[in-house]
């Protein structure tokens, strides 16, 4: 093996993909609305990034859940409404 060559990939099984999904998507909007609802609720201070990862502590594995339940509904409903071609 040389210098240029790629290193192996360390992927996960595709099987893992809705877990991967739940988790990509429920950290980025948990942190994006916590920032945002204690800009809201509480301003914008000295204190507000702690603020904001106090709320995230809560709100990031609450959002996986809920990540991980709404998915095969959403899928459902998406199959419902946009055409398949």
């Amino acid at each position: 093996m040389n210098a240029f060559q790629p290193a192996r990939s360390r992927k996960l099984r595709s099987t893992a993909t809705p877990y991967v999904f739940a988790l990509y998507m429920s950290a980025i909007m948990a942190l994006l609305m916590c920032f945002v609802i204690t800009a809201a609720t509480a301003g914008i201070d000295e204190a507000y990034l702690g603020n904001v990862l106090k709320a995230y502590r809560l709100a990031m594995p609450v959002a996986f859940v809920c990540v991980l339940f709404v998915r095969p509904l959403v899928l459902r409903l998406v199959a419902l409404t946009v055409h398949p071609h």
